[in-house]
């Protein structure tokens, strides 16, 4: 697979004290501007978009079930670090909630949920990123189209 590095939809976000991100089969990023420690799923909050932005050319990509590189990238005190995962994009997606984006490694969709059959979830960024957003680092969450076209080595950088 190859991606598109023309083609981005890019979501700014922040880290907050109660960033956990322990969670096994999810991560999110959400619009709200609070977190509560039971959000252990939740990577940063006051997100500059949600599902409902997401462009059209990615909906039709997601939707006809195609894969996306998902990339996170953490400004801290100690410098930039970078995680990268693939998911899968899933005909039943609405992509319609408003308030945030899920990114899940089981096949469970609903209005929040960006992509599924995710390699990671909040549990597998490295911890050095957590403490980053824990201590209110910048998000920044890109999301690229996959072609089948073509091998990549989409693991970090």
């Amino acid at each position: 697979m190859r991606f598109d590095f023309e083609a981005a939809f890019v979501v700014r976000a922040k880290g907050h004290p109660n960033v956990r991100a322990r969670h096994h089969t999810t991560m999110e990023v959400t619009r709200d501007d609070y977190l509560t420690e039971r959000g252990d799923c939740i990577l940063a909050i006051e997100a500059d978009a949600a599902c409902s932005d997401v462009p059209d050319w990615l909906r039709e990509h997601l939707r006809s079930g195609g894969w996306v590189l998902i990339e996170l990238e953490v400004e801290g005190e100690g410098g930039r670090e970078a995680f990268s995962f693939r998911a899968r994009g899933d005909p039943r997606l609405t992509l319609a909630s408003e308030r945030s984006i899920v990114i899940r490694r089981s096949d469970y969709v609903d209005d929040r949920t960006l992509a599924v059959l995710a390699e990671a979830a909040a549990a597998d960024v490295p911890r050095s990123m957590v403490m980053a957003l824990k201590a209110g680092a910048g998000l920044t969450l890109t999301v690229r189209p996959l072609r089948e076209d073509a091998d990549v080595d989409h693991r970090n950088p």
